[in-house]
């Protein structure tokens, strides 16, 4: 005998089910995602708004990271993102004010600050954290700027990175 309906009260939602057909309307995927870093080093000239060469896909779901040319992300599906933004200067020289940004289709959409206090900091390590609603051609990318005096050195590592992925609504 087929079942056509199930009313509430006579399931236990805490069992467990085997479905033999196809399920729909359940869960999401979070894709396109993407995850790069900066694998050389990459000076960035005082006072300047610098865009970070994030050359190195950790993952790319759906190809849709740019590593080559235009170190930037065109989701390509509608939807809601979350992104976050890692950038660490090696040997910071001066004081000065050191910023991140991300930029939604060529103009400063999000950013952070970090103050640095005194000269000959080893490292100096900042994070940005956006969440935006893209639509198929917006497209993404790193910035970072720094008063610091003298050209910084980003970090080739993982502690330079720009992630971004698709959340389920």
């Amino acid at each position: 005998m087929a079942i056509d309906k199930i009313q509430s009260e006579s399931i236990n939602l805490a069992d467990n089910f085997a479905f033999t057909g196809t399920v729909t309307g359940a869960g999401g995927v979070n894709t396109p995602a993407f995850f790069a870093r900066c694998s050389t080093q990459q000076s960035i000239a005082n006072q300047t708004v610098t865009k970070i060469q994030f050359d190195t896909e950790i993952y790319d779901t759906d190809g849709k990271y740019d590593n080559s040319s235009n170190y930037r992300f065109t989701p390509g599906v509608a939807g809601k993102y979350n992104f976050t933004l890692s950038v660490s200067l090696d040997d910071v020289a001066d004081q000065g004010n050191f910023y991140l940004y991300l930029y939604k289709n060529g103009s400063a959409a999000s950013s952070a600050i970090t103050r640095v206090r005194g000269s000959g900091v080893e490292k100096m390590t900042s994070f940005c954290h956006w969440s935006d609603t893209a639509n198929t051609t917006d497209y993404y990318e790193g910035y970072v700027y720094h008063g610091s005096g003298s050209a910084e050195v980003l970090r080739p590592d993982l502690a330079t990175t720009f992630l971004g992925y698709k959340i389920i609504t």
